[in-house]
């Protein structure tokens, strides 16, 4: 039995652009108020769109 995702599927340019909103100041509680994603993603995407320094 195959299992499916459950939630919303966003394109790297979403995610890009919730990246850059931090990045900018923005607080994790914000944007997860404002764009209706959780705490969870945005820290995944902030980890994998970041470059080590």
């Amino acid at each position: 039995m195959e299992r499916k995702r459950a939630g919303k599927t966003y394109n790297d340019e979403f995610k890009k652009t919730i990246v850059d909103l931090y990045h900018a100041g923005n607080a994790v509680k914000e944007l997860r108020s404002e764009c209706g994603v959780s705490e969870v993603p945005i820290y995944k995407w902030t980890k994998a769109f970041t470059p080590i320094s």
